[in-house]
């Protein structure tokens, strides 16, 4: 048994069908006399020339198994009568933005990972309240009486365990699943409710008759391994509550720099992705080195067709601004995350900035090998500042690396 005492708690709290509520709250503030919660609704709608999916559902819509990223036209099969509102990203970024601003106030610690969810580190809190499930509930409730939607908030001291607590029974509820009780409420549960376990990694576990998320904490990592490269190994972790991942709070992702790009067509081989990285790479380094900052974490993003997003992010032995490091990070990233999905966004982000000038701490490795240190990464920055300048002074596209030649065809 964990001492629950002796570690940090971490809520997940997760809007309930975000982009329906908030519409189902204009429609209501602008005269509406039907709450599309409590019909067979949907948002959804031709997004940048994509065909029209699914992107939230209302609970009776639910019930007609309607799923979220499934073409409209199945849902309208097994819902006729089904009400369908087209998507309003300013509404939902301003919805989003008041939300966030409110629970920095309650506790600044907090991490946004999508437009509708965060973690939040109860610890600074912690005095103010008998108990997380306690602070967990007067959050709930007073996101209700202030916005009139309702969230969910998962209570554990594993970043992965909170999301996944957050995912149980819904709407307006509050969930605990602590390490110390992932047998009995994770264990029992199909491998396709663990968080990160697609439906081509489910499907390759079901050939494996792997079908609990119990049989998965107690397969063979090898096993899982030969099937499932490193992402097999990450559901395992997952399965047996490991992650060490931490909040990332505001306090340190204050100063950050990132860029992303939706796909024109969805990315579907590592080798795309990879060239996608490489470009936004090269932004990202170029627009540290433009402000004089060396990055010490960096994070890469992936959202699928499906629109679930998903992100992961790891501290640098030392801090950079060059392309090669930042690059070959975000790869590392990507392939500990990537399910074999198709991709519809790709993004990078660096945080835990310093000033260039900054006396930095080398790692062991670079100690060991002064060449690496010293020369190659000295070249490596006056090359990528001879790029920049470049093009500064005759355009973006006036060098490019060759692997980007044909990157217009993604």
């Amino acid at each position: 048994m964990n001492n629950r005492n002796d570690e940090k708690i971490i809520f997940h709290i997760d809007v309930n069908s975000a982009y329906l509520s908030w519409s189902a709250l204009k429609n209501l503030e602008n005269g509406s006399e039907v709450d599309l919660r409590k019909i067979p609704s949907i948002i959804g709608g031709d997004i940048e020339r994509r065909r029209g999916v699914v992107l939230a559902k209302s609970i009776p819509a639910k019930a007609y198994r309607i799923k979220t990223g499934e073409p409209i036209v199945n849902a309208l099969r097994k819902c006729p009568h089904l009400v369908i509102e087209p998507p309003d990203h300013t509404l939902y970024h301003n919805r989003s933005k008041a939300l966030m601003d409110y629970l920095y106030n309650i506790c600044p610690d907090i991490e946004q990972v999508s437009v509708d969810e965060c973690y939040m580190d109860y610890s600074p809190i912690a005095g103010k309240y008998d108990s997380p499930e306690q602070a967990a509930r007067i959050i709930k409730d007073s996101i209700y009486e202030k916005f009139g939607y309702t969230v969910n908030i998962g209570i554990s001291n594993r970043k992965v365990l909170a999301k996944m607590a957050s995912d149980f029974k819904k709407p307006n509820l509050v969930h605990t699943l602590y390490v110390d009780e992932i047998r009995e409420k994770l264990w029992p549960l199909p491998v396709s409710s663990l968080y990160m376990c697609g439906q081509s990694s489910a499907e390759t576990l079901r050939k494996l008759e792997i079908l609990t998320i119990g049989a998965l904490a107690h397969a063979d990592t090898s096993i899982l391994s030969a099937h499932l490269k490193s992402h097999g190994i990450l559901l395992w972790e997952y399965a047996n509550g490991i992650d060490d991942s931490e909040v990332i709070t505001e306090q340190v992702n204050l100063k950050g720099i990132g860029n992303s790009t939706t796909l024109k067509e969805d990315v579907c081989t590592k080798e795309e992705a990879y060239i996608v990285l490489l470009s936004l790479s090269e932004t990202v380094a170029a627009r540290l080195r433009k402000s004089a900052q060396l990055a010490g974490m960096v994070s890469t993003e992936i959202k699928y067709n499906t629109f679930q997003s998903v992100s992961h992010q790891t501290t640098l032995f030392s801090p950079t601004c060059t392309t090669n490091e930042i690059y070959r990070t975000a790869c590392s990233l990507f392939n500990e995350i990537w399910n074999g999905s198709p991709i519809r966004l790709l993004g990078i982000r660096t945080s835990k900035l310093v000033s260039e000038e900054a006396p930095i701490q080398l790692s062991l490795f670079d100690i060991e090998d002064k060449t690496l240190s010293g020369q190659v990464s000295k070249k490596q920055q006056k090359l990528d500042t001879a790029l920049d300048s470049i093009r500064k002074k005759y355009g973006p596209d006036s060098v490019m690396r060759g692997s980007l030649f044909h990157k217009e065809k993604l």
